[in-house]
């Protein structure tokens, strides 16, 4: 006998008092009841039909609820109300077991089942087929008499046409009632359908009242016959993704399959039927894919888990056992999630006995009129967004459907009230932060500690799931098509001597994008017209790109932290990539604490706008800008392109003609630099200005090796010298003893001169210029202008203003000073490299032993590649004669500092000829000549320089050349325990199909399951040492906020107030110290020998 056990019981809780026992299990047997009826006649046994739309056909044998047949009971048998049979003798002790609570409640099924019939005018009896043998109601042979004669309908079976399947659905979904159709209209005389034969006479009273059940029945089975229609269409799709979804690519984890895409996909069906309300179509869906084997493997304990959600919600006991039989068929085991559902639900049923313990929550369930609100205000604002040049389809169809999955998870997120508890836990962590000054318990430790003081309640963490590429894309494909579509205007709007007719606002076309054909969005030139004439000015950003006004959640686990509503990846990836989501999952928690708590520290430094700065750039920006400052000019500016007509081009050689195409392609692309440079620069003016009275955060997350960035993209401080200027720290501290000095020291490293002096000459400098450091905060666009020479203008006037404000102010060890000053790393990759290599020639060029003059490796460089120029030059070659005098610093410093990290020659080549074109003097003519002569030399010199860089670059280029050629991507972890992977994959091109007009394909680029041999070889060595450096910046960063400092990073650049300068420098170099005091590379080598050669004999 299949009956429910007393363990079942436990899923939900354990009842203290034994006597209520039995009063349980007969109650939670009755639920699960409900939709198994037991009908006796003759010692026959009739089991209702499942109402499962899906896979559900009157010709197979019904399933039940659970996804199994139902088996034809044998003579002397019976079925159990649990669903299993007994035997003869086992039903008699059976039902002999059964206490008065169950006998009182399988009385009142039955009364209340015979009372149902008797309203709806039902009978379940045995029929007869044309064989003599009884078969069960609503799979028995349909017979209907007319005047014409006798039609007898067979049992339905599956149809490949629409219509069969319409007469499928019917069936399916009213059984009861065709069961009794043969009785009720045996004698019944009805018309003949049009087109069959003649017209019969006007039908009898009865006869009406029939046809218009059939014509309900009819019309239910159509509305049916859709949706069976778009079910298998989304069947259909799925399929295609099973099939393009590779296992290779996450063939290093046996638990890789929640992430592929067909399961996600499956997960946002789900969650968008539950979001819409429509509820039965989700269990529909879930259960399709339970009954079928293979299907059923893709499952998680997840995607049941949402209709556990669902149904507890509502109350409903019976659907939550049957959710977890589901779950034990799939070989899945029930999590948190689902034991807090089966709780939950407990609790909101009225019936239950622990009602009284679990409080009573209302379920407000948002319409679909919800839904195209939100869709229509995203589509709304991308149009305003849209340039006046247009826009990729790919990338508008991705930003709109990437807005619309925010959205749905914010709103999900008040769905599942968890905004009230985000919001009291939040607050009391912000309280805390006000008041407590100690800084021996983390932030993370302490959200903690409020979390479990709330443990009542959704849980914070809830089962997010970030969408496919490719569903992203193609809900803003339909969105872009909606808006091409349906968005009109008037022509005659802005010109009333045109006909008056409604044109699309939007319109698609093609463009070539490096030998590509690409599907463009352009608005219509009234559209552009309207908007520049607009009163309204108002840029509009989302919430998710602009800094916070309240302190970032800190993180707390790799899939919690940063914003409080918006969801937020830890670890940014390439799109299609989710190697690092597997590594992540499978750390346990203790080991990312360490990066986690650095984070939070980042996250944690409050900001301010410098308001008198913020002014002048502004002012400067409104009265056509300045390229020399670094303040883009308008659009007014740009170089006229030039127009020739076709008869002056005919007097024209081709060498001539093909000099002015050129003249016309640099004119273009010079203005389209300009707009974007331009646009660029009022954004974060904008935004600075939006922010000037204002207090704000950072929140950071991280790339897949572990560097940090800011979560707004737009403004930030690793932006360029505008914005670093105008940031300041909120908090403010005195300058003490040494502070004034820092700030004289830190204006001298900003101009960019001394760089070889030593910090006494420096400060010796800076004093000698104290008149021009004050004209320059006195009069910064009238006087001297001393500051606009050097390397960081704006900083250098934000300096020199913060040092004036300090010398005038009664006590300069007592000003309190909010700037912030910079403490930048001697080219870091080579620092690392030297260090792993022992290297101490290196190690001496790169300050990593002590010098009484600081050492600087871009000026040994442009001093070696000078005396290689020289000798080259007295041999006569033409080129280095030319390049005499303009080998600086600055032209090779870029190269220099990028070799380390992967540059290649070419790339270096590239950087050397921007930096000759910006020197005025320089012949252009012989850019790309001196260019490719600078990049030979700057390598040769690097190669004499440090000698075991080369050879620890060639050993970790080698290794990931044997791991990718195996087959395998290259991981590591880092000496705080962070997982990494390379993402390197060569990329699948997939056709998505769209309804944009003249458009039926998009193409879509995602990373596919063959490595990139290449890209895993080559990047190596630059990834390894990004990771060491952001290793130490954290732990300088755990260390800062142990002793109290403020403290924060642009990669190797770390920044605190002028007071803590000497104390930063000392936990920098001693973390320095410490991180290479392991043996970093021969952990790594074991690491590698385990990783991939552990099958090896």
């Amino acid at each position: 006998m299949h009956k429910i056990p007393h363990s079942y019981v436990d899923y939900f809780i354990i009842f203290s008092l034994p006597f209520l026992f039995a009063v349980l299990e007969a109650r939670i047997q009755q639920l699960q009841s409900d939709v198994i009826v037991d009908v006796q006649h003759e010692k026959v046994q009739f089991v209702k039909a499942s109402k499962a739309g899906i896979g559900d056909s009157s010709g197979n044998s019904p399933k039940n609820v659970f996804g199994e047949r139902p088996e034809v009971p044998k003579a002397g048998q019976t079925i159990s109300k649990g669903g299993g049979q007994t035997g003869k003798g086992e039903g008699k002790d059976a039902s002999a077991s059964k206490s008065r609570w169950m006998e009182k409640l399988s009385q009142e099924k039955k009364t209340k089942t015979k009372k149902l019939k008797q309203k709806l005018g039902l009978e379940d009896k045995p029929v007869k087929s044309s064989k003599g043998k009884l078969m069960l109601p609503g799979t028995s042979h349909k017979t209907i008499s007319t005047k014409a004669g006798i039609k007898t309908a067979s049992t339905v079976k599956k149809s490949k046409s629409l219509k069969n399947q319409e007469h499928t659905m019917a069936a399916s979904k009213h059984k009861h009632t065709m069961a009794a159709a043969p009785v009720a209209a045996a004698n019944v005389p009805i018309r003949k359908a049009k087109g069959k034969g003649k017209a019969s006479k006007e039908p009898a009273p009865e006869l009406s009242e029939a046809r218009n059940r059939a014509e309900e029945m009819e019309r239910k089975a159509e509305a049916k016959a859709r949706e069976l229609a778009e079910v298998e269409e989304l069947e259909r799709k799925l399929n295609q993704w099973a099939v393009s979804a590779r296992p290779e690519l996450v063939q290093d984890n046996s638990e890789a399959r929640v992430y592929g895409d067909v399961q996600r996909s499956v997960r946002c069906y789900l969650e968008a039927c539950v979001f819409c309300g429509d509820i039965d179509r989700a269990h529909r869906f879930l259960l399709s894919h339970h009954r079928m084997v293979s299907r059923r493997n893709l499952l998680n304990i997840g995607l049941y888990n949402i209709m556990m959600r669902v149904w507890a919600k509502k109350g409903s006991l019976n659907q939550i056992g049957r959710m977890f039989i589901l779950i034990e068929e799939a070989g899945l085991k029930p999590n948190l999630g689902s034991y807090c559902a089966a709780l939950e639900c407990m609790g909101r049923n009225p019936d239950c006995l622990f009602s009284n313990y679990v409080a009573l929550h209302k379920m407000s369930f948002y319409k679909i009129r919800i839904v195209l609100i939100m869709l229509l205000f995203v589509c709304g604002q991308s149009l305003s967004n849209l340039p006046p040049s247009g826009e990729s389809l790919h990338i508008l169809a991705k930003e709109l459907g990437n807005r619309v999955h925010n959205m749905f998870c914010i709103r999900m997120k008040g769905h599942n009230q968890m905004v009230d508890k985000l919001s009291h836990i939040y607050n009391e962590y912000t309280e805390l932060l006000a008041k407590d000054s100690k800084f021996d318990v983390l932030p993370r430790e302490r959200w903690w500690k409020l979390e479990a003081e709330h443990s009542s309640g959704p849980s914070l963490l809830g089962d997010e799931t970030h969408w496919p590429h490719m569903v992203v894309v193609e809900l803003g494909t339909y969105l872009v098509d909606l808006m091409v579509k349906h968005m009109k205007v008037n022509s005659d709007l802005l010109n009333s001597a045109y006909d008056r007719k409604l044109i699309p606002v939007l319109y698609h076309m093609y463009t070539f994008r490096s030998n590509k054909q690409v599907g463009f969005i352009k608005p219509h030139p009234i559209l552009t017209q309207m908007q520049q004439d607009a009163m309204d000015t108002t840029l509009t950003f989302d919430s998710y790109v602009m800094p916070m006004l309240c302190p970032p959640v800190p993180w707390t686990s790799a899939k919690f932290g940063a914003y409080l509503l918006t969801p937020t990846k830890m670890m940014r990836a390439v799109e299609g990539a989710n190697q690092h989501e597997i590594l992540l999952e499978k750390c346990q928690d203790a080991d990312l604490h360490a990066v986690l708590d650095s984070l939070n520290q980042l996250g944690n430094a409050a900001w301010r706008i410098n308001q008198p700065l913020l002014d002048i750039i502004i002012s400067i920006f409104n009265d056509k800008g300045s390229e020399k400052l670094d303040v883009p000019p308008p659009n007014s500016e740009a170089p006229k392109i030039p127009r020739y007509n076709q008869q002056d081009s005919a007097t024209f050689t081709s060498a001539e003609k093909a000099h002015l195409k050129r003249e016309v392609v640099n004119a273009k692309k010079k203005c389209s630099e300009m707009h974007s440079l331009r646009m660029d620069a009022l954004y974060k003016l904008s935004i600075a200005n939006h922010m000037r009275d204002e207090v704000f955060w950072f929140p950071h997350n991280m790339d897949f090796r572990g560097r940090t960035y800011p979560c707004p993209p737009y403004f930030n401080h690793l932006g360029s010298d505008v914005t670093r200027a105008v940031l300041v720290f909120a908090e403010g501290k005195p300058l003490g003893p040494g502070g004034l000095e820092w700030l004289k020291i830190h204006l001298v490293n900003l101009t960019g001169l001394k760089k070889r002096s030593s910090l006494a000459g420096r400060l010796e400098y800076a004093n000698s210029i104290m008149d021009d450091i004050l004209d320059s905060a006195d009069n910064p666009l009238i006087g001297k202008k001393w500051w606009q020479n050097a390397d960081e203008p704006w900083q250098t006037l934000a300096c020199c203003m913060e040092i004036a404000n300090a010398v005038r102010s009664p006590d300069p060890t007592h000003f309190i000073s909010h700037f912030p000053v910079h403490q930048d790393g001697s080219c870091n990759g080579l620092q690392h490299y030297a260090a792993l290599g022992r290297d101490v020639i290196g190690a001496t060029s790169v300050n990593l032993i002590p010098c009484e003059v600081p050492q600087d490796v871009y000026s040994g460089v442009a001093q070696q590649v000078e005396e290689f120029r020289v000798r080259d030059a007295e041999k006569g070659l033409k080129i280095a004669q030319v390049l005499e005098g303009f080998i600086s610093r600055k032209v090779v410093k870029q190269t220099v500092m990028t070799v380390v990290y992967g540059v290649t020659r070419y790339g270096g080549r590239l950087q050397i000829e921007k930096r000759l074109k910006e020197i005025d003097d320089f012949p252009k003519e012989y850019v790309w000549d001196a260019s490719h002569y600078l990049v030979h030399q700057v390598f040769s010199s690097l190669k004499e320089m440090f000698t075991g860089t080369r050879e620890i670059q060639d050993w970790l280029t080698e290794s990931a050349r044997l791991i990718s050629k195996s087959g395998s991507t290259v991981e590591w972890v880092t000496p705080l325990g962070l997982p990494i992977i390379q993402p390197y994959h060569r990329s699948r091109t997939q056709m998505v199909r769209v309804n944009v007009t003249y458009s039926r394909y998009l193409r879509c680029c995602l990373v596919g399951a063959q490595r990139n041999t290449v890209k895993q070889k080559n990047a190596f060595p630059p990834n390894f040492i990004h990771s060491l450096d952001s290793t130490h910046m954290m732990l300088t960063a755990l260390y800062c906020y142990s002793a109290g400092l403020t403290f924060v990073s642009v990669h190797d650049c770390f920044w605190t107030h002028a007071i803590t300068v000497d104390t930063m420098n000392k936990v920098c170099r001693e973390q320095f110290v410490a991180l290479h005091s392991q043996p970093i590379l021969q952990e790594l080598s074991n690491f590698l020998l385990k990783k991939y050669c552990s099958g090896l004999q």
